[in-house]
C-alpha cells in the first residue's frame, strides 16, 4: 500500500515537471517571438502590421484601436459602442488593451461589423465576439465566408490568403442598412470589388458643438492571385460593375474624414503627425479625400484591366 507521504511526493514530483514544462513552452515562445513582444506572426506582413499603435481619438465618440498597419476602430455611446473590423486574430488581445486604455470595455461592445472578410481584417472578429458577446452583422457574401467556410473560391486572392475563424452567429444587412446603439447612426453601403462582399460605413461623430461625416472605406484595389482576371472571371463575372458601383459612392459620399481599412492607404499617419504639430485647420479633415481615393482606385482598375486585354491579345 503507498503512503500518504508517497503520495504527496509523487504528487509533488508532477507539479514540477508540469511547472517546469511550462517555463519551458514559455521560453520556446519567446524565442519565435524574439525581442519585439509581438504575436507570433501568421503571414509574412502580419508582424509589420501587427506593430503596437498607441490608440487615440479621431473626432468626438470615433477612437482608432487597431494595431499600426490595420485599422479598427471604435465609436462609443453611454448605452453601448461599436467596432469597426477586428485585423488579424493575433491582434485581439491589442485592441482589447487599447478599447480598456481608452477609458471603455470591451464588455460594452454592442455590434462588430466588418469591411471584408479577409483574414488582415475579419481574422480577429471571432475572438473579439467571444469577448464582447457583440452582435456581428456582414453583408450576405461575407455572412457565408464567416460562418462557413473562412475563405471563398470566388475571391480574387484565392490561393493566396488563408481563411479566417469561423464565427457563430453573423447577421446578415443590406445595403442602405441603418444601425443605431445609443446616439450612434450607423449606415452600411455595399461595395464589392476587392472582395463580393465589401462593405463601407458612414456615420457622424460630434466634437465641441459641430459634426462632421466620417467614412469607413473599405478597400478599393483590383489585386487578385496570378490567375484571377477582373475583366472576365467566370467566379467574379461582374467584378468591373462592381468596381464601378464603389466608386461612384465614394464620389458622392459626405466625407469629411476618411478612413481606410489599411491606414496608410488614406495618409493617416501622416494627418495624425500634422495634428500633433498643432497644424490648423484640423488636417484630419480632407472634404476631398474620398473623392481623390475614388479616382486612384479608378485609375488602378483601369491599369490592371489594359495589362489583362494586353496579355488576351497576345
Amino acid at each position: 500500500m503507498v503512503s500518504s507521504f508517497e503520495k504527496a511526493m509523487k504528487l509533488s514530483n508532477f507539479h514540477a515537471r508540469s511547472f517546469l514544462l511550462s517555463v519551458l513552452l514559455l521560453a520556446m515562445t519567446a524565442a519565435v517571438r524574439g525581442q519585439t513582444n509581438q504575436p507570433i506572426s501568421s503571414c509574412d506582413q502580419c508582424a509589420e502590421w501587427n506593430k503596437e499603435q498607441e490608440p487615440f481619438r479621431i473626432y468626438g465618440n470615433t477612437y482608432y484601436v487597431g494595431p499600426h498597419g490595420l485599422s479598427s476602430v471604435l465609436i462609443t455611446s453611454p448605452e453601448g459602442h461599436v467596432l469597426l473590423d477586428g485585423a488579424l486574430s493575433e491582434s485581439v488581445s491589442q485592441i482589447v488593451a487599447h478599447i480598456r486604455s481608452l477609458g471603455f470595455r470591451i464588455e460594452d461592445v454592442k455590434l462588430i461589423v466588418n469591411s471584408h472578410v479577409h483574414y488582415d481584417h475579419a481574422g480577429g472578429i471571432a475572438g473579439l465576439q467571444r469577448l464582447s458577446g457583440a452582435k456581428v452583422a456582414a453583408s450576405p457574401w461575407s455572412v457565408e465566408v464567416m460562418t462557413k467556410s473562412g475563405v471563398s473560391p470566388a475571391d480574387p486572392q484565392f490561393g493566396l490568403i488563408r481563411p479566417i475563424d469561423r464565427i457563430d452567429r453573423v447577421s446578415t444587412l443590406h445595403d442602405g442598412q441603418v444601425f443605431r446603439i445609443g446616439n450612434i447612426t450607423l449606415t452600411a453601403h455595399l461595395t464589392p470589388g476587392h472582395t463580393q462582399g465589401g462593405t463601407s460605413w458612414t456615420w457622424q461623430s460630434c466634437q465641441d458643438g459641430h459634426c462632421v461625416n466620417l467614412v469607413y472605406a473599405d478597400s478599393m484595389t483590383s489585386v487578385s492571385a496570378d490567375d484571377f482576371r477582373f475583366s472576365d472571371s467566370p467566379k467574379y463575372p461582374h467584378a468591373v460593375k462592381d468596381f464601378e458601383k464603389s466608386f461612384a459612392f465614394l464620389r458622392a459620399a459626405p466625407c469629411d474624414i476618411l478612413l481606410t481599412t489599411h491606414p496608410d492607404a488614406s495618409g493617416l499617419w501622416n494627418r495624425v503627425e500634422d495634428r500633433r504639430r498643432g497644424v490648423q485647420p484640423d488636417p484630419m479633415v480632407a472634404t476631398n479625400a474620398c473623392k481623390e481615393l475614388a479616382e486612384r482606385s479608378a485609375e488602378q482598375l483601369r491599369r490592371r484591366l489594359a495589362a489583362e486585354a494586353k496579355e488576351s491579345a497576345k
